[in-house]
């Protein structure tokens, strides 16, 4: 069968590519995805209400071999170019934190907005199809696929490749970008997973499962996150955490300001003079979780009363509340990971239209490539971004 351009994967990026590629007088336009539905990752995503852009997105927030890769598909799509298709859809959305948007009911409208809009442009959508052998003869693209167990030859004169990164295999997410990448003479920068909870050996903050509170995360060399903390069974989560993930290296510590935006020192004079007959773990839980307030009493070993604590004492206490610090075992893996950190190394893409600088023809967008998102809407924006970039450029090299 033959096609003027195939899209491989019908996530975030693939849909997007596809409703705006094809139409009247641009060929046929295949997209193909492994699963039974499409957008499965949309679906599941921001408690189920799709955290869809954020309004203050811009290339700082993104992590990349090339800092200045993304710039290029965010200047030409931002995020309230996507919030103005959303509301001509009327679905309504609401911002949270941070600049983070969400659909006020449910994901399944994002996906159902692509859907509609890949049928109304005319492009065909293959579910249930696995990739086999992918080959180039020097002017078409040739690839074997299997839709519902029957295997069928398609050929393109452009293949975009949208599959996403390793991020939760249990919804058959693989590494077939990198392979096809590699296949014709790409660069993968090395690829881990990011926006991930840590993990720490014989369970130690198992006790605290459950607590949360507002925290600054922080790694050695990526910035501070002001956001929540939560502790678990494993270890440590929440936003702040998933935010530092991605910055972190194994072996290194994390830091974790307690009271952020209070002087602790102060507080604990304060105290002192108005109550020192009261234990440190008394004391701390007027600040913070009973529990954690206990636990942090007893790393620091002090039995007595504050009243007993010097000045320098009370200096060192403050000091480790602002500057908690943590060296995680590791963490829950691609099994959790929200994205794939690294990718497709952007020295072999065009920023303009994500084509192959290896292979004209050859495209490569969203999760795959090497530009990963903070929390918090980001990555959907590179999706829509980067999908955009190439259906541009595709849809000026069909029309």
């Amino acid at each position: 069968m033959e096609f003027d351009t195939v899209i491989l994967g019908a996530g975030a990026a693939g849909l997007m590519c596809a409703a705006h590629c094809a139409g009247p007088g641009r060929g046929r336009v295949l997209l193909v995805d492994h699963a039974k539905a499409p957008g499965e990752k949309i679906r599941i995503s921001g408690g189920g209400r799709c955290n869809f852009t954020n309004t203050g997105c811009e290339a700082a927030n993104f992590l990349s071999s090339n800092p200045h890769f993304a710039k290029s598909a965010l200047a030409r799509y931002g995020a309230w170019d996507f919030v103005s298709l959303v509301s001509e859809h009327g679905i309504a959305w609401h911002e949270k934190t941070l600049g983070q948007l969400f659909c006020d009911e449910s994901a399944k409208q994002i996906v159902a907005m692509l859907t509609g809009l890949v049928a109304q442009a005319g492009a065909e959508m293959w579910l249930s199809t696995s990739v086999g052998e992918v080959r180039h003869d020097g002017a078409l693209f040739s690839l074997t696929l299997d839709k519902d167990g029957t295997p069928r030859q398609v050929t393109a004169r452009r293949l975009v490749v949208a599959t996403g990164g390793k991020s939760i295999p249990k919804m058959g997410a693989t590494g077939l970008a990198y392979d096809i990448a590699r296949q014709f003479g790409h660069a993968v920068t090395q690829t881990r997973p990011a926006l991930v909870p840590f993990t720490f050996p014989e369970g130690r903050f198992a006790p605290l499962s459950g607590v949360a509170l507002p925290v600054v995360a922080q790694t050695v060399d990526g910035p501070p996150f002001a956001e929540a903390l939560l502790f678990t069974h494993r270890g440590l989560s929440g936003p702040s955490v998933l935010q530092v993930s991605s910055y972190w290296r194994n072996g290194e510590p994390v830091k974790i300001d307690l009271l952020p935006g209070q002087d602790a020192f102060a507080l604990l004079r304060a105290a002192r003079a108005e109550a020192g007959r009261r234990g440190l773990a008394r004391v701390l839980a007027s600040w913070l979780p009973t529990r954690l307030a206990d636990a942090v009493a007893e790393e620091l070993a002090h039995p007595g009363n504050l009243a007993d604590l010097s000045d320098p004492r009370l200096q060192e206490i403050a000091q480790r509340l602002h500057r908690w610090q943590v060296i995680p075992g590791g963490t829950e893996g691609y099994r959790t990971a929200e994205v794939t950190l690294g990718g497709i190394d952007t020295a072999g893409l065009s920023s303009q239209t994500m084509e192959s600088t290896q292979l004209p023809g050859l495209y490569f967008i969203g999760e795959c490539v090497d530009v990963t998102g903070w929390l918090g809407g980001y990555n959907f924006q590179w999706a829509w971004a980067s999908a955009m970039a190439c259906a541009r450029a595709l849809s000026g090299a069909q029309g």
